[in-house]
């Protein structure tokens, strides 16, 4: 009896170290987990809300609440003139930046097509009651003008609104003809009666482009596509280097040197004397005294 007591005895003594043991390592794992899961959200990005499109737009559809939805997006990853709300009112924080001031019930129309989830963009919608159009894309202070072109002149119709252009000019100057760059990286709004920037990629030859302008250029544009012939050439995206300012003439393109005029020597100056001799004048010629 005493021998299975003391059996008992050691059983319970080995179960309860065991239980220890093993409590332990839960414990020491638990902590590790912990630790673990603490130093990921610590190295973990800070989010931030942003407002996004809940199904796709097109360019020239309009949004109402009911087409947006708010995600977490990473801090640093934000494109620039997003929204972080759908509604807020007015004069609140002024951290908070949102589609619709509380209130306004007019829509916004898209600048550009979006897909579902994809940032709206302050730059790329147009104000609280205003259709997409050229007018939603002028910039303040600025003007549109609208440029006459062809197959040659308008780049094979590979342009597209909010492309950047050079425009040249070709004409008569003093009796020669030449080209001369009389605008750099100009944009563009539209291409014939369309400011859709996502239009089909299937080239179509226009007959017109309107650019945004100053008043100041409008003025040069006008008097420019009067007096001769307007060409486009197309800037690359992202190209940020400027043109230098550039006029060819046919001697230039050609390679042409004119020879200097000769210039003429004025004759020696001649001295005479007239005298009357029985009637008859006389012409004598004597040195000059100067």
């Amino acid at each position: 009896m005493r021998l299975v007591f003391g059996l008992v005895l050691v059983l319970g003594i080995a179960l309860a170290g065991f239980a220890v043991y093993m409590a332990q390592g839960f414990i020491a794992q638990t902590q590790a987990e912990r630790d673990r899961l603490a130093a990921e959200q610590a190295l973990a990005p800070r989010l931030v809300t942003v407002v996004v499109a809940k199904k796709q737009l097109k360019y020239g559809d309009r949004l109402t609440r009911n087409d947006l939805e708010v995600v977490r997006w990473e801090a640093g990853k934000v494109p620039e003139t997003t929204f972080n709300a759908i509604v807020a009112p007015q004069g609140g924080d002024p951290a908070i930046v949102p589609v619709f001031w509380e209130g306004e019930t007019r829509p916004r129309a898209a600048l550009r097509s979006y897909e579902p989830f994809e940032p709206i963009l302050g730059s790329k919608v147009t104000e609280p009651g205003v259709d997409a159009g050229i007018m939603a894309n002028l910039s303040a202070g600025m003007r549109a003008f609208t440029i006459n072109v062809d197959v040659s002149s308008g780049v094979s119709g590979f342009l597209r609104p909010g492309d950047q252009v050079d425009i040249y000019w070709s004409g008569n100057i003093n009796g020669r003809d030449a080209t001369k760059l009389i605008d750099k990286s100009v944009r563009l709004i539209a291409i014939d009666q369309s400011a859709d920037a996502d239009r089909s990629a299937e080239t179509v030859i226009a007959r017109t482009v309107t650019v945004e302008a100053t008043p100041t250029q409008v003025a040069s544009l006008a008097l420019a596509q009067q007096t001769g012939r307007l060409t486009l050439a197309l800037v690359g995206a992202g190209d940020t280097t400027t043109a230098e300012s550039i006029e060819i003439d046919r001697n230039a393109l050609l390679g042409i040197v004119e020879k200097a005029a000769p210039v003429e020597q004025a004759p020696d100056k001649v001295c005479t004397i007239r005298t009357n001799k029985g009637g008859e004048i006389v012409e004598t010629v004597i040195p000059c005294t100067n």
